[in-house]
This record gives structure tokens, sequence and C-alpha cells, in this order.
């Protein structure tokens, strides 16, 4: 897996691999804890101090298995972290002076920004809502795609596309995932609730009951198909060849289909649902034949 990460990155920027000699820059230091400063590019923002913790009691025993990444600032005499926060902070706990550090050189915050995401992917060390920050601000930071995205960081569109859909939840839900109190899975089920008001109802009661994620699956399927039932009532009674419509094109697509006429009865909308990115693929799959 870790060699399919980062396989697009020469692509956007080039980056030499470190050389032995430690008098090179991209050597191995041994760098003073005061030196090392965080960057204000890290794509991790929350940091569970139990983890810390237990990381701190691991390298007492066992030292640092792999040294931090960082770039050198000669104006500053410092180091700037590009991945590694977490072992820093977990070496400074353990009473660490000096740690390892592979100083990788890049001419821009940009590039410093990419690889970083790209180390703390391969780590896993990101939740899934920053990965989705990191990946909607590295777009926009370098006005690329979506699939040159995913080519970068060696995932699927469709992997990067419904990651980046998280951001379409509440702040409230957000920080649920990245605070731990609900998984990426608990939050994908909650985006097949389009009313945002019924989606945070739904939230509520996952988090107080402690749902499943296939539990939670279930009850976001329900509310939603309940949601369209309610709407359907307000709306204006369908006539037969309408609904005999609608129901033909459900067989055939397996999804729902809303056929919704003016009142000229000439013409009309023909709304095809899908509730995921998957969905939506095989949906345009259909239509291509």
């Amino acid at each position: 897996m870790r060699k399919a990460l980062g396989r697009g990155l020469g692509a956007l920027i080039s980056v030499e691999e470190p050389k032995e000699d430690k008098k090179d820059e991209g050597a191995l230091r041994l760098v003073s804890v005061d030196k090392i400063h965080s960057s204000p590019l890290q794509a991790r923002k929350n940091f569970d101090p139990e983890k810390i913790s237990e990381l701190a009691s691991s390298i007492k025993q066992h030292g640092l298995a792999q040294p931090l990444l960082a770039s050198y600032d000669a104006a500053r005499d410092s180091y700037e972290l590009i991945a590694g926060e977490r072992r820093l902070r977990a070496c400074i706990l353990a009473g660490l002076k000096e740690v390892e550090v592979l100083v990788r050189e890049s001419k821009s915050k940009k590039e410093r920004m990419l690889v970083g995401l790209i180390e703390n992917l391969q780590r896993q060390d990101l939740n899934a809502i920053e990965e989705a920050l990191g990946y909607l601000r590295l777009m926009k930071e370098f006005q690329i795609s979506q699939n040159d995205l995913a080519h970068t960081v060696g995932k699927s569109k469709s992997a990067v596309s419904n990651t980046l859909r998280l951001l379409d939840l509440s702040e409230e839900i957000q920080k649920a995932v990245q605070f731990g109190q609900m998984s990426e899975g608990h939050a994908r089920a909650l985006l097949m609730i389009p009313d945002a008001l019924e989606r945070n109802r739904v939230f509520k009661t996952v988090l107080e009951n402690k749902l499943s994620v296939r539990e939670t699956e279930d009850l976001s399927r329900q509310t939603h198909s309940a949601t369209n039932k309610r709407a359907q009532k307000k709306s204006e009674p369908k006539s037969p060849d309408v609904a005999a419509q609608e129901s033909r094109w459900r067989e055939i697509l397996g999804t729902n289909v809303d056929i919704r006429m003016k009142k000229s009865g000439e013409e009309g909308q023909i709304v095809i649902h899908f509730y995921n990115l998957e969905e939506f693929d095989r949906l345009s799959r259909f239509f291509k034949k």
C-alpha cells in the first residue's frame, strides 16, 4: 500500500531522495527539539493525549523507530516539520532533548504541504475530515483537478470524491469524526440524508444510542424514504400514467425516480436519485450505453 501512495508526486513537484552523507542536505541529523517547530501547513489538527502518552512510553523503551521529516530554515536556523508532529510531541513527553530528523528540501510551501499530506496518508495518521481538508487545500493551492489529485496520492477518483463529500456535513458532525465520536462510515451513511435538519436529528440518535455503521445506514435510508414520502403527500397527486412511468424507471435503474409534471401537463422534470458516488458512476455507465 505504501508504494502506491504518492506515485504521481513527480508530476507536480520534483523531490530528490535524501543523500546518505550527513554533511549534505537530505541527511539524517540529530536535532535539538527546541529547534523544531510545527508547520502551519500541517493537515492534522487533533492529537489524542492518551495515544501520545502511549507512544511516549514506547519511545522511552525502544527509541524513535522512524525519524521526523522536516525542512531546514537557514534564516532562523530551525527546522519546520513536514511530517511527524505526533512523534515530536511524544518525544518531548518522553524527555528526549534531541531527535533524528530527515531533512528534505523543497522549493515552496505548496511542495511541503503536498509531501506532508502524502507522508501522513502513508502512515494513516489523518482522520477522514483532516484528509478531506488536506485534499481541498491542495486542490485550491495547486489548482488541480480531482483526477490529478487522485493520481498524485495514489487513490481512485471516487475515493477522493467520497472523502471530499464529508465536508458537506455540518461542523458538529465533522468534529464528531475528528474527535473519534463516530467513524468515517457513520459520516458517509449520514450523507444519504439530504435534509440538514433530518440529518442532524439522526446524527444525535446515532451518538445517543451508539449505533453501528450498519444501523446508521439503515436509519438513514428509512429517514430519507420517509422524507420523500412526506414531500410527495404535500404535492398534488400524480396521474396513473405518470405513476406507472415512475415505477417502470425505478425497476430499470434500480433507484428512486421522480417525474414532476408542470401544470400545463406537457413539460416537466425527471429526477433520478443516487445515494453515493458509486451509484452515480453506475447510473452514468447505464446512460452511456
